[in-house]
């Protein structure tokens, strides 16, 4: 038995739910930003510096670093999804809805843009599917689903065992199978369409001296 299909079957769902060609299910949103950006800077086309809201939540901007790229801050009043522009990365942590893969392009101003959107989204237990963690890579690009697949698996290859496989550059973020199972179970339950949920919450990051 592959117990790790069901992370498959989870991503199928996400996908079909959202409308997004590709799924790719993570650890966290957190993850999901850092590898989106990770293959940016695999492609040469991450950016030195990136703008973010000044109020969202701490790990972003700490992902950008990460990932090699400078934060700057703007005074954005946004719902439910954000752009790390200028780069094709969105930030979905506060919306979980049918069809939002496809209207990325209106909502967030992208039609036009060369390339695919990476839409991140969120499923701790205080999001809108409300499993244990994890978050899902939405996108429409297949070379970059293939290099995300493996990154997120410490570089491996899914279904190789380690002595038979050639291991390329990997994090350990991968979605276990109980919390993909979890997820099944929550969306096959979920409405069609969900409000974004609010984030008035934040602080002013712009004012954290780890970020200055």
């Amino acid at each position: 038995m592959n117990a790790f299909k069901v992370v498959k079957d989870f991503e199928r769902a996400v996908a079909e739910y959202t409308g997004a060609p590709y799924a790719v299910a993570v650890n966290s949103c957190t993850n999901a930003l850092f590898l989106c950006l990770m293959w940016l800077k695999e492609q040469e086309q991450l950016p030195d510096a990136i703008s973010i809201p000044k109020r969202t939540y701490a790990s972003v901007p700490h992902q950008i670093n990460h990932a090699g790229a400078s934060v700057i801050f703007r005074d954005e009043d946004w719902s439910g999804i954000y752009q790390l522009a200028p780069t094709v990365v969105f930030d979905s942590a506060r919306r979980f809805t049918s069809g939002m893969f496809n209207k990325v392009d209106i909502d967030c101003g992208f039609a036009g843009y060369p390339g695919s959107p990476f839409m991140c989204t969120s499923h701790h237990w205080n999001k809108i599917l409300g499993i244990q963690q994890g978050g899902v890579i939405l996108h429409r690009d297949h070379a970059a689903d293939a290099w995300l697949r493996r990154a997120r698996f410490d570089g491996r290859g899914e279904g190789v065992a380690p002595a038979d496989d050639q291991f390329t550059i990997g994090w350990h973020m991968y979605m276990s199978p109980e919390i993909a199972a979890e997820g099944l179970v929550r969306l096959s339950h979920l409405p069609r369409h969900n409000a974004d949920m609010p984030n008035d919450a934040y602080p002013d990051l712009s004012l954290q001296r780890v970020f200055s």
